[in-house]
């Protein structure tokens, strides 16, 4: 049976299994929706910005596990994706955007809404593809999904002439995908296993850094299994947050520039460490030579090219997490040595909870009787009880919401850890709200970051898709304005904002409900009628200007170097 190119697309995303699709109309895609409207299986939202589209899709990703799906049409359309495009691929998040491009015969013609958006987005995506014949569509689309969740997941970007979407050919999607040159590796080598386990039963200072790779791989369960069995301490990253019980006694939370001392102290003095899921960025290592000083480091990752990129590694193992996990927990319970290890390694634990208690996270109240924003976030997981689903937008909202929020299991927070961006979190919520839309989805966000895609708002109201968004109002760009207080003598280059929109006036423009908190006595009660109110909520917190995260590790100083309160 003839297809049209169009009819091509939505059939094959239906046969996958697509239930939603964000993104925003133009001339090159017309044929795609003119397609959906037949179409009743889709679901698409009608984002109103592409970059919103692409964090809604990578969400929506985080949330539920699946992949992401955004279609925007050429040229800006396009251009517009490549934020959310990076933001993806930096924390390696499966969404496959797909984009209208002009007819195969304009393509280097500089034609109207003309761009190369192929080798503009080859350096932000797992891969891309441009489809030069209708025949070879639905192949295309199949690889897609495929690259995109596979392996170290990312996005992949499709790009459709339009003559493509206009021409007919027969409709075949193939059952398998079978690239050369691509055969992800998921099985650790069972010699490499074995080693890591003897290296672990030596240690005396152990510590598990975790990293976002456990989400993603839904390994968190083998993690704790493992863990528990050797009572080892575990830290995580903050795209690691949840992978580990942050309430379990073996949690140490955070590590890096924002991290616990006791994380921190940790890994500086550990004779061990188990890298799973976690590529060493600089955020988490501080002064690189400096790092784990005293470590043997197995490193654990499906990706073979994170493996010693930034540090040596002694035991590398490349794999799926779930697969060498369970193969490490099965050869330790077979080992009389496994029983007697956690009594060997009591002394260092109790190091550990004298650092925490010593130093715990913490905040001084305001003389001045202002807000402090971290109190606010202690409400909001008072209320939530730690079930809700944080999405944070960058800055210090992101780092409070990692320090103050305990999260308890996987896929509860979704942050931009990589590229850090700004923006992110409004969009993200919504992507994540219509993937569960049962539960409670909280977007941490600060006043700069809000105004990144505030338009997204609109598209929360439209589709009633009840997003809760928490405002820590401090009127300055917090994080670059601490930066300046503590690196460049206080001068405040930039960083006041001294006009922003009245948010909750804001939110009732668009169709939503607003509300506001200016004293720490109306916080928690403000907290509960925004979160018990119907539809999207907007809720504006007045909190201290003056307010910064600690502890911090200035940049290029070892994770031994921390600021404190």
């Amino acid at each position: 049976m003839q297809m049209t190119g169009a009819e091509i697309f939505v059939k094959a995303l239906t046969d996958m299994g697509v239930d939603v699709v964000f993104g925003y109309p133009g001339g090159a895609v017309l044929n795609i929706y003119d397609a959906l409207f037949q179409h009743t299986k889709i679901r698409h939202m009608l984002c109103r910005h592409e970059q919103g589209a692409v964090h809604m899709a990578d969400g929506y990703a985080r949330a539920s596990g699946k992949t992401g799906v955004c279609l925007v049409t050429s040229g800006p359309g396009a251009t517009n994706t490549v934020t959310g495009l990076a933001t993806a691929y930096m924390d390696s998040i499966p969404v496959v955007v797909f984009s209208g491009q002009v007819p195969s015969l304009l393509i280097g013609n500089d034609a109207f809404q003309e761009a190369d958006i192929v080798g503009i987005s080859r350096p932000c995506t797992k891969h891309n593809y441009l489809v030069k014949e209708t025949k070879d569509l639905a192949r295309t689309v199949k690889e897609a999904f495929y690259i995109a969740s596979t392996g170290r997941p990312g996005p992949v970007l499709v790009d459709i002439p339009k003559d493509v979407l206009i021409s007919s050919a027969p409709y075949s999607l193939p059952k398998e995908v079978n690239l050369r040159g691509y055969h992800p590796n998921y099985e650790g080598h069972p010699r490499q296993v074995e080693s890591a386990n003897r290296l672990l039963l030596s240690s005396t200072r152990p510590v598990v850094y975790a990293g976002g790779g456990v989400i993603l791989s839904n390994a968190s369960a083998e993690l704790a299994e493992l863990a528990r069995l050797l009572s080892l301490p575990v830290t995580t990253t903050l795209m690691g947050l949840g992978a580990f019980p942050g309430n379990d006694p073996l949690c140490l939370g955070m590590l890096g520039m924002h991290g616990t001392y006791s994380a921190n102290m940790a890994i500086s003095h550990a004779d061990v460490i188990l890298a799973v899921g976690a590529r060493f960025d600089d955020r988490v290592t501080g002064k690189v030579d400096e790092f784990a000083p005293h470590a043997k480091i197995i490193h654990i990752d499906i990706d073979p090219t994170s493996i010693q990129k930034n540090v040596p590694v002694d035991i590398p193992i490349v794999g799926d997490l779930k697969d060498v996990l369970r193969k490490m927990i099965k050869s330790l319970k077979g080992k009389k040595e496994a029983a007697a290890y956690r009594g060997r390694t009591a002394d260092w634990r109790g190091q550990l909870d004298v650092w925490a208690k010593t130093h715990p996270l913490t905040y001084k109240p305001s003389a001045k009787g202002k807000i402090k924003p971290q109190y606010v976030v202690e409400q909001v997981y008072k209320i939530t009880k730690g079930n809700a689903i944080i999405t944070t937008e960058v800055g210090q909202n992101q780092m409070w919401a990692a320090q103050f929020y305990t999260y308890e299991k996987p896929r509860t927070f979704l942050s931009s850890g990589g590229l850090g961006t700004m923006g992110y979190g409004l969009p993200a919520a919504i992507g994540a709200q219509v993937a569960l839309p049962g539960r409670l989805v909280v977007d941490i966000a600060g006043d700069g970051s809000i105004q990144m895609n505030i338009q997204e708002l609109a598209t929360a109201v439209q589709f009633r898709v009840p997003v809760k968004v928490v405002i820590l109002n401090n009127r300055v760009l917090g994080m670059v304005r601490q930066w300046q207080e503590l690196f460049f003598q206080g001068k405040y280059s930039e960083t006041i904002l001294p006009k922003i929109p009245d948010f909750v006036l804001l939110a009732e423009a668009y169709g939503a409900k607003g509300f506001r908190a200016t004293k720490t006595e109306e916080v928690a009660s403000v907290l509960k009628k925004g979160f018990a109110a119907e539809g999207p909520v907007l809720i504006d917190v007045e909190v201290d200007p003056e307010e910064m995260v600690y502890p911090m590790v200035p940049a290029g100083a070892p994770l031994t170097k921390m600021l404190l309160v």
